[in-house]
């Protein structure tokens, strides 16, 4: 990016500033500490020059957006031309209390929903089974059956919005369930549009909310990659979740690394299923999390998508380029919000969503800052999108393509991470994959070293945490006004499930249920058993409990 020439003379000039302007200057004033770095243990430089880029190519590493590699952005024009689809992660309660969230937040200028599932749907039980007692409803909205799925979209048009389900162990059967309101609706499948997690893998070392053992989860995966492939071209069949991984603890070197080791897993599953890499790749997305190190989750995101193209080109020998995209939603980190000061974590949300911004996404999600007390309340969630809005309208940030690109530091930072994860990718290979790496630990210590290790410079004051371990205050024990789940609504949930068990066709029912089970034994592509499954009324812990039978149910074997 620089001659020889001029590239001297800087590091000469450096060599000088060293040696005699710095000294000085540190006599009066001492840096605040011995050694500077950042979360993903990268040490941070005193100043970044031309030097520090002179490996970098302009057109190899860093090129033009829309263009191989993508490290600028997928798209020609980025939010010149479209702003990223500001995407709120809401559910609570009943189905009702969240169709009535997505529509006020659709009034308030969302442009995309994003639901947020309790803990029972997660785990694939019905909300009145032994194992979902003082949890429905709670971490999000409970959806038993096809019938909850109706009043959840009561009125909202499957062909005017786009929608993204944090959904993994029953991916196949919640999406069977948006597809059959697409048909109550007379909406084609080629119109409708959104986003299944549907990331299984990061769940058996990260989020720990696993239903059956790996390889039959891949096989799920991997059924919905097939049948949206052939079905559904608007819908993004898997969103390879980093998300969960940094949740864990991770740092964003890892997040980056596993994450993109899960991706390559996904395009293999798909592979060996008989797929062409051009058919299905196109259409897989990713999740990250944007932590508070500005520069570095800038980085992150920078690097997720250059190496992403460069493997699907070079490993997978992939010939379109939208094959190559990393597309990318981003939410910001709910683990960096403090009960402490909770108003704090509107200024922690707003660093990390221009982060995520600057970065490229296409999508985010801001989180609210009450979320360390409770669920979002209606104020705090407005305000939360209201982040996104100010600076998509008032910052000026979006109205050029990656203003950051050419920052010596940045670029510097985009390289090392890039090169720091594949290091990683080759550790992984060598171990023989994903599933003997979960098998050996692998994954699940990194991440708790990691975890450790930020906390233990927390505790010691190594690292500062604004209202929790410095510059605190003695507040009101409850200083904002909290969202609370009724109790009722677990008995009001249980009440309309025994309802449908009454009135639905039971013979219909178990018939569905039987064939099922004949097709998982035959290991066919579930999805098209599955939609007329949940059509049939059959309920979400129903079609899980024939899975178990089937698959078996995962035990976590516990590595010392």
């Amino acid at each position: 990016m620089t001659d020889q020439e001029e590239l001297d003379k800087v590091i000469k000039e450096q060599e000088r500033w060293e040696e005699t302007t710095v000294p000085s200057w540190l006599k009066r004033h001492p840096e605040r500490k011995k050694k500077f770095h950042n979360i993903s243990e990268l040490p941070i430089r005193r100043l970044y020059t031309p030097a520090d880029t002179k490996n970098i190519s302009y057109l190899r590493d860093i090129g033009f957006s829309g263009e191989f590699p993508f490290t600028r952005g997928v798209h020609a024009t980025m939010y010149r031309g479209r702003l990223w689809t500001m995407r709120q992660f809401s559910g609570f309660g009943t189905a009702e209390q969240t169709n009535k969230r997505f529509k006020y937040l659709l009034k308030e200028g969302e442009t995309g929903l994003s639901i947020a599932f309790d803990y029972p749907t997660i785990m694939g039980y019905d909300s009145d089974d032994p194992m979902s007692i003082g949890e429905v409803g709670r971490c999000g909205v409970a959806i038993a059956s096809l019938k909850d799925f109706e009043t959840l979209f009561d009125g909202i048009p499957l062909d005017k919005v786009t929608t993204s389900m944090t959904i993994n162990g029953p991916a196949a059967m919640l999406l069977a369930m948006y597809i059959a309101i697409g048909d109550k609706q007379g909406v084609p499948y080629a119109v409708l549009g959104g986003t299944t997690q549907n990331d299984l893998l990061k769940e058996f070392f990260a989020q720990k909310l696993c239903i059956f053992p790996p390889r039959p989860s891949v096989k799920l995966v991997t059924d919905i990659v097939e049948f949206c492939t052939s079905n559904l071209p608007r819908w993004n069949p898997i969103s390879v979740s980093g998300y969960h991984i940094r949740e864990a603890g991770s740092n964003a070197l890892q997040e980056l690394a596993f994450t993109i080791y899960d991706g390559i897993s996904y395009v293999e599953a798909a592979l060996e299923r008989g797929l062409e890499v051009d058919e299905f790749a196109p259409r897989l997305s990713f999740f990250f999390a944007s932590h508070n190190d500005l520069f570095e989750e800038i980085a992150k995101f920078r690097a997720a998508r250059r190496l992403w193209a460069r493997l699907m080109k070079d490993r997978f020998h992939a010939r379109k380029a939208r094959s190559m995209w990393m597309r990318m939603h981003v939410q910001t980190s709910g683990c960096t919000l403090t009960a402490n000061q909770p108003l704090n974590n509107i200024i922690r949300v707003t660093i990390q969503s221009l982060a995520a911004i600057l970065g490229g996404t296409q999508s985010l999600h801001t989180n609210s800052h009450d979320e360390a007390l409770c669920l979002p309340s209606e104020k705090a969630v407005r305000i939360a999108l209201r982040i996104q809005q100010i600076i998509a309208h008032e910052s000026g940030v979006p109205n050029t393509i990656d203003p950051v690109g050419g920052s010596y530091y940045v670029e510097t930072l985009t390289n090392q991470l890039e090169e720091k994860a594949m290091d990683y990718i080759d550790k992984i290979d060598s171990m023989g994959g994903v599933y003997e790496a979960i098998e050996r630990g692998f994954f699940q210590k990194e991440i708790a070293d990691s975890a450790y290790k930020y906390q233990k410079e927390i505790d010691g004051n190594e690292r500062t945490l604004v209202s929790v371990n410095k510059y605190c205050i003695e507040e009101p024990e409850c200083p904002i006004e909290l969202l609370r789940v009724d109790p009722a609504v677990e008995e009001q949930q249980i009440s309309r499930l025994e309802k449908l068990r009454r009135e639905r066709n039971k013979t219909k029912v178990k018939q569905a249920l039987n064939k099922l089970h004949d097709e998982a034994d035959k290991n066919s592509n579930l999805m098209p058993t599955i939609i007329e499954t949940v059509k049939a009324y059959a309920t979400l812990g129903e079609i899980c409990s024939v899975l178990r039978g089937v698959y078996g149910e995962y035990k976590e074997l516990i590595v010392i």
